[in-house]
């Protein structure tokens, strides 16, 4: 069995599918499903089970999965929303639950591949190297998911089964509906020309003009790949950025999205209050240590990426499968 947390939501529904390619079938979802429609994320994939997270984390307490045989834990789930300022739910929700499924999947010996981020490197003036030196998170989300990075330093050299954790840079592709204002640039360049003929872009931030600041953009596809690569090579641990090494402008992602759909115009909007001093205007994952582990294949283009969704974005609303699939 293989379990996925966050099975439910954007990068792990897109990893199930992921697993449902290489064979696997046997997967327990773990989500927190709520008044949303994330549901809509799982039509098409094939799973074993579905259970809520708080019900998860009570029956790992009490050891209910004693005699399943469990190859590996994928945990995706997290409150990924940078504006949070719950403290006490962000450090509960994404380090204290964390650090308690890696406890259980080191005391049972399965790999456990977990869901870190790029926010934990701030605004980049210390570089993207997996290294505590570039790390200076400037909001509570990017400080929850440092925390746990840290945990897990401590206890890597003495592990007996792998514990990776990736560093996603700013994810985009389907099923990221249900994210709201979280969702990508591509996600919302679409609605917004689909609405009103224009996207709009923030003003000049961070030392770059309007549209100009610049983020590591990784197709979602990518970002699977990367996972299914580890669960390959269970004998490689560690902290690994994943993102693919270039950045690229708001405004040439953006254009990317008005050359797909053949209309639409950018404009640029004032930047928010609320985002100020906790923005990241600039992004661009270091690879060496991704490479020295042996993941060696291309990422997609950009172009190529942006089209392919928005073409989901125009069949089937963004989600892998539609009625027809």
């Amino acid at each position: 069995m293989i379990i996925v947390t966050g099975g439910a939501g954007f990068i792990g529904s897109n990893l199930i599918a992921g697993l449902n390619r290489v064979g696997f079938r046997d997967i327990l979802v773990v989500d927190h499903m709520g008044k949303t429609e994330k549901y809509k994320n799982l039509r098409g994939l094939k799973f074993s089970d579905l259970i809520d997270r708080a019900a998860f984390r009570e029956l790992v307490r009490h050891g209910a999965f004693e005699g399943k045989r469990i190859r590996a834990l994928f945990h995706q789930g997290a409150c990924s929303d940078t504006l949070n300022v719950d403290g006490d739910y962000m450090v509960d929700n994404n380090y204290r639950y964390s650090r308690e499924l890696l406890d259980y999947a080191a005391s049972k010996g399965f790999q456990f591949i977990y869901a870190s981020s790029a926010s934990v490197y701030g605004s980049g003036k210390r570089g993207f190297k997996e290294d505590p030196e570039c790390e200076f998170p400037l909001n509570l989300y990017a400080f929850s998911k440092l925390l746990f990075d840290n945990h897990v330093r401590r206890v890597l050299p003495f592990a007996r089964s792998q514990v990776v954790g990736l560093r996603y840079f700013n994810v985009f592709g389907p099923q990221e509906m249900h994210k709201g204002r979280m969702a990508s640039i591509v996600f919302h360049a679409f609605n917004n020309i689909a609405a009103k003929g224009s996207v709009g872009l923030f003003e000049g931030s961070g030392g770059f003009g309007p549209g100009e600041q610049r983020r590591d953009f990784l197709p979602v596809e990518d970002a699977v790949r990367v996972n299914l690569f580890f669960l390959e090579h269970g004998e490689k641990s560690g902290i690994f950025n994943c993102g693919t090494g270039k950045s690229c402008s708001f405004l040439e992602l953006a254009n990317s999205v008005i050359d797909s759909l053949g209309k639409g115009q950018v404009e640029f909007i004032p930047f928010p209050e609320d985002m100020k001093r906790k923005y990241q205007s600039f992004t661009e994952a270091d690879l060496s240590k991704l490479r020295s582990a042996g993941f060696l294949e291309d990422f997609s283009t950009l172009e190529g990426s942006v089209e392919r969704y928005v073409n989901l974005l125009e069949k089937n609303g963004g989600y892998l499968f539609g009625e027809g699939d």
